[in-house]
């Protein structure tokens, strides 16, 4: 992630999985953080990254 725009965009595409309460992503790390009220399909997640742009999921 290098700008605000991929800030906004994985932060929306996280934000619309079922159960998410709350995305955090920090620019300078490249990182995301993600509050659920459930757990999360590991797949759905990457799904969503992916669907933000040229982005991975690192674990």
């Amino acid at each position: 992630m290098t700008c605000g725009h991929c800030v906004s965009a994985v932060s929306e595409e996280l934000g619309q999985l079922a159960g998410v309460r709350d995305v955090r992503v920090d620019l300078g790390a490249g990182t995301a953080t993600v509050t659920s009220d459930q757990p999360l399909d590991p797949q759905a997640v990457r799904e969503a990254v992916d669907e933000a742009g040229d982005y991975e999921v690192v674990t």
